[in-house]
């Protein structure tokens, strides 16, 4: 069952984007997080932004195939436009994968080729890809074949000792021509070996420059730069300088007002910039419908530790939430409580 839909009328909540219209959100987008970026964390992201697009976590084209479809693929309606992220590197695989999302309605289908994980290493795929751009290739023409939405690529700029000046343009270059028009560049290399996941998004140094004259290089493509974006300002820079979209990973995440509150007035001219309040107020109708199913009042609240972040009762905020939040029974009054420390210091 997918929850309902927080508050708001179905006229005012974000619908099923045609192809120009998804490129058209994706000026700002909210990477895909493994543990993070859950159906909860969308919806709540939803809140603060109607424009941005909104990736899932990276889900495995064999999970996909094999394992609980609906835990795996099921998401609010009010999430769109909200991209699906698949992993893999088996053609079939993920034409098959993609021909089953296909059925839940997602607006964008992406291929991971950035993830440096030991486990998707294991599997051949995520960033290792950028080893085998004929590869990647093949996957996403297979993808494209079964998809009835576009097929986009995240990528980083390249992996251990190649030279991403050379190998970033090539990779783009035989991608592109299989009919992948749209691409996320994460702007480090991925490190294989000696280096963990964590490590990879901040050892390896950001390479904007590089991000920036690939779009140079490549007008006809739409390019979105991701990596180290952590202010709505930072993100206005990199679309002055000609990007046609940032992507922002942890900083939507642990700061999510500073990012995506008032994206749509400054990015897309239209809509409103709530308070971190009447966000919270705004959860409510959809934290109840998830209790009134069975769900955890922490399966959400723990993407919401950041709201208040930076602001008086903050503190009070994540201190009531982190203790009393995965607690059987808790519920909206424990919610109420958390909320009452921060308007107390308002």
């Amino acid at each position: 069952m997918m929850p309902s839909s927080p508050p708001g009328t179905v006229d005012e909540m974000p619908v099923k984007q045609g192809l120009a219209g998804v490129s058209s959100h994706a000026r700002l987008s909210v990477a895909p997080m493994l543990d993070w970026t859950d159906r909860h964390c969308r919806v709540f992201h939803r809140m603060m932004s109607r424009q941005a697009l909104l990736y899932t976590e990276m889900v495995t084209a064999p999970a996909v195939i094999h394992g609980k479809r609906a835990q795996l693929l099921d998401f609010s309606p009010v999430e769109h436009p909200v991209a699906l992220q698949l992993g893999g590197s088996d053609p079939a695989e993920l034409a098959e994968a993609t021909r089953i999302a296909r059925d839940w309605g997602y607006d964008e289908i992406n291929l991971n080729v950035g993830c440096p994980s030991d486990r998707v290493q294991s599997g051949a795929f995520g960033a290792v890809l950028m080893k085998t751009p004929d590869l990647v290739a093949r996957c996403v023409a297979a993808m494209q074949a079964a998809a009835a939405v576009e097929v986009t690529v995240k990528c980083r700029i390249g992996v251990d000792d190649q030279s991403p000046e050379e190998v970033l343009p090539a990779f783009l270059k035989t991608v592109s021509e299989a009919g992948v028009t749209r691409f996320i560049l994460h702007a480090r290399k991925a490190w294989l070996q000696g280096l963990s996941p964590k490590e990879n998004r901040e050892i390896p140094p950001l390479d904007y420059p590089l991000v920036h004259a690939m779009k140079r290089e490549f007008p006809h493509l739409h390019l979105s730069l991701n990596g180290g974006v952590a202010t709505l300002d930072q993100v206005e820079t990199h679309l002055a300088a000609g990007m046609d979209g940032v992507m922002v990973g942890r900083a939507a995440y642990q700061e999510p007002m500073q990012v995506l509150a008032g994206a749509d007035v400054a990015l897309w001219g239209r809509g409103e910039v709530l308070s971190a309040v009447e966000v919270a107020e705004a959860m409510k109708p959809y934290i109840a419908d998830h209790l009134a199913a069975g769900g955890r009042l922490h399966q959400i609240t723990r993407h919401m530790l950041g709201l208040f972040h930076g602001r008086p009762g903050a503190r009070g905020w994540r201190r009531v939430l982190s203790e009393g939040a995965t607690r059987p029974g808790a519920g909206l009054a424990l919610y109420d409580q958390a909320l009452a420390e921060v308007t107390r210091e308002a």
